[in-house]
């Protein structure tokens, strides 16, 4: 993407190893759109049902129960969830590194129960397994990212990791789509044996790849993070440029624990409790807006509706999700977070409002059918480039260092608990409105928009301190676009004397400015004189 990747003045060293390292390790991103994509197309496969259905419908065809549709596909969630919580404690005991390998190993473990299943409780556990893999793996793989990238190209790297889930999901769609006509197991157990491809490539690189610097600093390693470092930039241990990146990282280290630690309690009280609030509230709206009932229930609903071919159209959107997710790496940093979310709000609730009325039609309406199918694929459009990406990169922003750590894991648990609530409840939901579920995922969009409104402030071009003074001073987010920064990060560092900020950052300017004052007309005495 030339658009985005553009090499500052005054670097030096290679660029390429570390953006190889954080794509590469982007490659984790693919299990988890992998296994969560494959479920949809395995539900709806004509031998699967026939093995593991306990219950027929009115002409003796096999088929699964709302209940036993929801605890298949929600309790991966339940995994996740649990997962992720456990992944920060697994990174910093292990390392990054290490972690990821030993987390793929219980996602193999899960993998392996899921392919030897004949009947739904083992199918099910394994499921729940490969989901607690999957979540340590969801929260370990940008850490290592962001740890080893160059500071300029950071966010591109990382943005890698929502398309390699995208990616995960178009070959889930590929990979059942070719499956799906086989009459043995073959026809399930291929698509779920493929994750042990993506897990040992995974691996087998992690074997070779460094530890990141700032793990090795954490742990008071300083040489072997200036060999790690060396090794990402090529450059010789004591190169100066070397020498600077890896005193800027312990220098950044040191302040953070010169901030000392903060209780869970403390990320509820106050400003922080406003951006936990916005933290939380974004990410359990990108589970609400319903994207994930066209990736976990798609092919089933496009069944149900008429539609000829499902697992073809169900491949079509697993196409456009990745394809639209380009223009959001674009558009996250062209038009700015507001504005962005804001689009792709009113995009997505037009168009599950208008599938929301379709839906009302006879399922023999040919026009209908493809009404139906066109306004989900520019829904997707509309999620894929927008609340996609952008929520990641929001929650990742929007908290200061000394809470970041809790308040993004609780925004992160968030999302996994609505992931699963969403999966739980929609086919008890389908069942009981049918095709008017969209009717709830509308609803859902329009109150995003003022979400978005009310809740979401500018961050564009701030740094993450920068981001501080602008909660500190802009009460209403929809006075966020006009803010310019005046303090800077030096300033607060001369006026704190490193210590915890117990002033808010309007007390610290102020004090900052009578301090540059005071010197000025010192100064200016002295020459005097």
């Amino acid at each position: 993407m030339p658009f985005v990747i553009r090499r500052p003045e005054g670097e030096v060293g290679a660029v390429w190893p570390a953006i190889a390292v954080g794509t590469f390790v982007a490659f984790g991103g693919v299990l988890y759109g992998y296994d969560t994509g494959t479920i949809s197309d395995i539900l709806a496969m004509d031998y699967w049902l026939k093995l593991f259905a306990t219950h027929t419908d009115a002409s003796g065809a096999p088929v699964i129960t709302a209940n036993q549709s929801s605890e298949i596909v929600s309790l991966l969630s339940v995994g996740t969830f649990f997962g992720a919580l456990c992944a920060s404690p697994t990174g910093d005991l292990l390392g990054r590194k290490l972690g990821l390998m030993a987390w793929l190993l219980v996602f193999c473990v899960g993998v392996v129960l899921q392919t030897a299943a004949t009947a739904i409780p083992l199918f099910v556990a394994g499921r729940c397994i490969a989901g607690f893999g999957v979540g340590g793996i969801s929260a370990l793989v940008p850490l290592y990212q962001s740890e080893t990238a160059p500071k300029w190209i950071r966010g591109t790297i990382v943005g890698a990791y929502q398309l390699a889930i995208t990616i995960g999901l178009l070959l889930a769609s590929i990979v059942g789509n070719a499956t799906k006509n086989r009459q043995d197991t073959g026809s399930y157990r291929i698509p779920i044996a493929v994750q042990f491809a993506w897990a040992i490539i995974l691996f087998s690189g992690l074997v070779i790849l460094p530890e990141t610097p700032r793990f090795y600093i954490k742990k008071g390693k300083y040489e072997q993070a200036a060999h790690s470092l060396s090794r990402l930039r090529r450059l010789p241990i004591d190169h100066p440029s070397v020498v600077s990146e890896l005193a800027e990282v312990t220098a950044n280290h040191e302040y953070e624990m010169s901030l000392g630690k903060a209780s869970y309690v403390d990320c509820f009280r106050g400003n922080l409790g406003k951006r936990l609030a916005t933290g939380c509230g974004l990410q359990a709206l990108q589970q609400l807006t319903g994207v994930n009932f066209i990736f976990y229930y798609g092919t089933p609903f496009f069944k149900s509706s008429g539609i000829g071919n499902p697992f073809t159209i169900s491949l079509i959107t697993s196409c456009i999700n990745v394809a639209s997710t380009f223009p959001g790496l674009y558009l996250v940093e062209k038009w700015g977070r507001r504005k962005l979310l804001l689009f792709g709000a009113i995009g997505m609730a037009t168009c599950q409002l208008i599938v929301a009325g379709v839906g009302l039609l006879p399922t023999e309406n040919q026009s209908a059918q493809k009404a139906l199918v066109s306004f989900v694929c520019i829904y997707i459009f509309f999620f894929a480039s927008t609340w996609g990406p952008c929520a990641w990169v929001v929650t990742g922003e929007i908290f200061p260092l000394k809470v970041r750590a809790k308040s993004l894991s609780m925004t992160t648990a968030s999302n996994w608990l609505l992931n699963w609530a969403i999966a739980y409840s929609t086919p008890y939901m389908v069942d009981a409105i049918h095709t008017n579920v969209f009717w709830i995922w509308a609803g859902f969009c329009v109150l995003c928009c003022f979400f978005v409104y009310f809740m979401i402030y500018e961050t564009k071009g701030l740094s993450l301190e920068q981001v501080d003074e602008l909660y500190g001073k802009v009460s209403q987010a929809w006075k966020s676009e006009g803010f310019v920064p005046t303090v800077s990060f030096q300033d607060v560092q001369d006026v704190t004397g490193g210590a915890s900020r117990n002033q808010s950052l309007a007390d610290i300017e102020n004090t900052a400015m009578r301090k540059k004052s005071v010197t000025h007309q010192e100064s200016i005495m002295a020459e005097k004189v």
